[in-house]
């Protein structure tokens, strides 16, 4: 398995993907007039296998179970005999293991850094008209700035934050991100000019979007599935004053420190194995993890590429993107939108209207009961083995098939109530099915997306977190132009109706998803490694007695 010479971790030779490349044509894949586009393809499935099996061989390691002859995803330059500690048998370190309570706490602290960067994102949106007032800002466009350089962070951020995540853990990077944060939010609340409120700004949206990306991994890690949608519960808060939500970041950074372990297994391994070497620096044990290739090229070329190339080659991620994007930037089209509806054409105080966003949280927890509901079917279709019930698609699809018409009508219920002879209660509690359908899509889609890529879950999350970002940065500037040109009924017409033709997505899924997933490079690659993990696994079941030591050492052969 460990090889001296070889250099798996690292993109291969450019001659040696051009002759894989040549032998794929060869092996009954026609070369037709796309020869370059089918040079790329073939180029991005070479480095989605290795990226695969590199991940996979790993995991083989950190489990103890004893790689074929063929194996070489591990880069070691020392020739001398070495151990690779691993999981044992029902190890209490695993994170799999960890107590439910534990599990739990894990949940309930993630939420609440999630929470706490969603509601950074829109803390500003009823304070805008007092600060613009303050700083002497008239633009339109300016007055919507403090929300998209927010999310300008969001679409850079992720693609740094998920896939590092995979590649050195998650604890650290958390609490880096968290505390630089707080910094920013700081500086936001003491900024002395509108320039730098803006440039704090990107910056706060920038780190704080790490929750976003990590959370998904950190909950993947604990979970054999996915857990029930928590992550996607994104409680609404609307507040004027940026000292809270510097309150809030603060109190937050209590809980991660204390109470949010890394839970990487390869990085749990790592540090056991420096535990032994500390104990006995004589003893030469190590992590499967410690001996891989870390070097710069490896993490440009596979690590930071992997959201760009999941969202460029796969279509459950690009269809995902497309239309979480929409309904992100919708979301972030109703903070102008409220003002424009409650206070120009009711007269109501932005205090007032602020309130009436209240509806949209209601509707949020709603969904949480529709989610249960439908996890306690569906748990119960599979005890009684039915066959529905045992395809991927079921486990999180439906939901979004329920939301997006919901989203929809919601929206198209708020255009035509929203008039002067309707009283204002009516168009507001359009704001539940906007809750409603916001959240089902999210947490459909979002952890459909987990289970399918599994552990390159915070990648894909982190591709569909900077995609939708980036829509919600240029469709708010329009918000204004849109409603002035459209009308109330116009404007939200036309968002509706681009909600309800991209609702057919979720459907597309459940009637096509395993075909999809079955043509994806991704999805292929993890599924092969995976077999071929567990297939190994249980041949060594039967001939474990010898190859594990009562430490939960693994012994290696010596490296030649």
């Amino acid at each position: 398995m460990l090889d001296s010479e070889s250099n798996e971790g690292r993109l291969q030779p450019l001659q040696e993907i051009s002759t894989r490349i040549s032998q794929h044509s060869s092996n009954g894949v026609p070369v037709r007039r796309e020869k370059t586009r089918s040079q790329f393809s073939a180029i991005v499935r070479i480095i989605s296998d290795q990226d695969a099996e590199s991940r996979y061989k790993t995991e083989e390691a950190d489990n103890g179970i004893q790689p074929s002859s063929e194996s070489h995803c591990i880069s070691i330059h020392d020739t001398a005999s070495k151990k690779i500690v691993s999981w044992e048998p029902n190890d209490k370190e695993n994170p799999y293991n960890w107590s439910d309570r534990r599990k739990s706490m894990i949940t309930i602290v993630t939420m609440l850094t999630v929470i706490n960067t969603t509601m950074g994102s829109s803390l500003p949106s009823m304070a805008i008209p007092y600060m613009t007032r303050e700083w002497g800002v008239t633009s339109d466009i300016q007055k919507v700035l403090p929300i998209s350089t927010y999310l300008i962070g969001y679409v850079l951020g992720p693609l740094l934050w998920g896939p590092l995540s995979e590649h050195i853990g998650r604890r650290n990077l958390t609490i880096v991100a968290l505390f630089l944060f707080i910094l920013w939010t700081l500086g936001c609340a003491l900024s002395p000019n509108w320039p730098a409120f803006l440039i704090f700004r990107l910056l706060c949206g920038g780190f704080g979007s790490a929750p976003i990306a990590i959370v998904t991994g950190q909950l993947a890690d604990i979970y054999m599935r996915s857990p029930f949608g928590t992550y996607h519960i994104r409680v609404l808060f609307y507040y004027n004053w940026m000292a809270l939500d510097l309150l809030y970041a603060g109190a937050t950074m209590l809980p991660v420190l204390f109470y949010l372990p890394e839970t990487y297994a390869p990085v749990l391994l790592t540090q056991r194995a420096q535990k032994l070497r500390k104990a006995d620096p004589t003893v030469r044990v190590y992590a499967a993890f410690e001996l891989e290739d870390k070097d710069v090229k490896q993490i440009v070329t596979k690590v930071l590429t992997r959201p760009i190339r999941m969202i460029m080659t796969e279509l459950i991620v690009t269809a995902t993107c497309i239309y979480l994007a929409l309904v992100y930037a919708i979301f972030y089209i109703s903070f102008g939108a409220f003002p424009i509806i409650f206070q120009n054409l009711y007269g109501l105080s932005p205090g007032v209207a602020g309130l009436l966003f209240l509806p949209i949280f209601g509707g949020a927890v709603i969904a949480l009961g529709i989610f249960f509901a439908w996890d306690g079917y569906l748990r119960r279709s599979q005890e009684k083995n039915r066959p529905w019930a045992k395809k991927e698609e079921y486990r999180r699809i439906p939901l979004a098939a329920i939301g997006g018409p919901v989203f929809a009508i919601s929206l198209f219920w708020l255009g035509f109530s929203a008039r002067t002879d309707v009283p204002y209660a009516v168009p507001s509690l359009a704001g539940i099915g906007f809750g409603i359908g916001f959240q089902l899509i999210f947490i459909g889609m979002i952890n459909y997306l987990t289970d399918a890529y599994e552990v390159f879950a915070a990648s894909a999350n982190a591709a569909a977190s900077s995609a939708r970002s980036f829509l919600a940065v240029v469709l708010p500037l329009a918000t204004t132009p849109m409603f002035q040109q459209l009308g109330i009924s116009g404007a939200l017409s036309l968002l509706g109706g681009l909600s309800l033709l991209l609702s057919i997505i979720p459907f597309i899924f459940l009637w096509k998803g395993e075909t999809i997933r079955a043509r994806s490079a991704f999805c292929i690659a993890l599924k092969e490694s995976r077999a071929e993990m567990q297939r190994r696994a249980e041949q060594q079941m039967e001939k474990r007695d010898g190859h594990i030591t009562s430490g939960g050492v693994f012994q290696e052969k010596e490296i030649a």
